[in-house]
């Protein structure tokens, strides 16, 4: 008898300062990484999919973004050669 499935990881990759383009607020939102991995005996093997998103600390509204975009964001948090994020008087527009 073999057991497989798959199973879910969620990772906070970041907190970044933006406009919520729900609530227009300016406010901390999570970047976020679900993983889904394919398991066999409950051991996980390898990544199924993999979604990006963000979600407002005022609203709650989620947005799903794109791995180009989830990293470009990440690297402005880090304080790399993206755009800049968090802790510059610039604010990036957060569009639904």
């Amino acid at each position: 008898m073999i057991i497989f499935g798959t199973k879910g990881y969620l990772y906070q990759l970041a907190m970044l300062t933006l406009v919520c383009g729900n609530c227009g607020n300016p406010s901390a939102h999570a970047l976020r990484k679900h993983v889904t991995k394919f398991t066999l005996f409950f051991v996980p093997l390898f990544p199924v999919s993999v979604k990006y998103s963000t979600q407002c600390t005022f609203c709650g509204a989620q947005r799903r973004l794109s791995s180009a975009e989830a990293d470009q964001l990440q690297a402005g948090a880090a304080g790399g050669h993206g755009n800049p994020v968090q802790g510059s008087s610039q604010q990036q527009p957060y569009q639904s």
